[in-house]
């Protein structure tokens, strides 16, 4: 355990160090925050009761979570495995195990500055949650970091280094757009709607909202996300291999 957590603090580190890395995790959701929160240009199909605020902070929180759990990690995992760095760790007595659980680890405190940094700037804003729901919302985004981590490393596992720099950004960007994180399914078409709700990100974008407006649970989002994490995580388990 205590090289798990060393390797953790090295990983989490190196994380908040590396400027890129910043970008994607708290720059980018900062700005599409001020951007979709402050400004209307985006139709957002707001109820009665709702602000621009109590749609977008959730949302921008799950991108947070999409930002470190799989864009970053996939992009440095690939790059680490090109370079022959998991071959070498694999082989010290970290073990295959102690990256994964590592890097989790990392991920996860990365999380909680994210949290702790966005969520000031939406409360500066005038963000208001339902505080009744913040166990639902931890536990959507713990849900939601296992299947995008495991999706991550899935996809750092088994393709090389430049297609994986390609195919995270672009999902990046996809899901920001028509993803159902940021923007809800109900500003889509009904068909897009319907499927953006069976993705791992429209469920934690629904399950996040849902918790901080109303301090509600949404079963439905819960167990799509629960589904895509253990399907994910065993594909990752299968098919990941620390060594290009």
């Amino acid at each position: 355990m205590k090289r798990v957590l060393a390797y953790a603090h090295f990983e989490a580190t190196t994380a908040m160090r590396n400027g890129e890395q910043l970008l994607v995790a708290i720059i980018l959701p900062a700005l599409v925050l001020l951007g979709l929160g402050l400004s209307d240009v985006v139709d957002l199909s707001l109820q009665a009761d709702q602000t621009r605020l109590d749609i977008v902070v959730p949302g921008v929180l799950g991108l947070a979570v999409l930002s470190s759990a799989f864009t970053s990690q996939a992009i440095s995992t690939a790059f680490d495995r090109r370079w022959g760095v998991l071959r070498l760790l694999a082989t010290t007595p970290l073990g295959t195990r102690g990256i994964v659980a590592g890097k989790v680890m990392a991920i996860f405190a990365v999380q909680v500055v994210q949290v702790l940094v966005l969520g000031a700037l939406g409360l500066m804003l005038g963000w208001r949650p339902d505080l009744g729901g913040l166990v639902w919302a931890v536990a959507a985004g713990i849900l939601g970091s296992i299947a995008f981590t495991s999706l991550g490393l899935l996809i750092a596992g088994t393709l090389r280094a430049e297609a994986v720099l390609a195919v995270a950004n672009l999902l990046w960007v996809l899901i920001l757009i028509g993803g159902g994180l940021v923007l809800p399914a109900s500003t889509f078409s009904p068909a897009l709607a319907a499927a953006t709700s069976w993705l791992p990100s429209g469920a934690l974008g629904e399950a996040l909202r849902t918790a901080t407006t109303t301090g509600g649970l949404d079963v439905l989002a819960l167990l799509v996300l629960a589904a895509w994490a253990a399907v994910l995580a065993l594909a990752a388990s299968r098919w990941f291999r620390p060594t290009a």
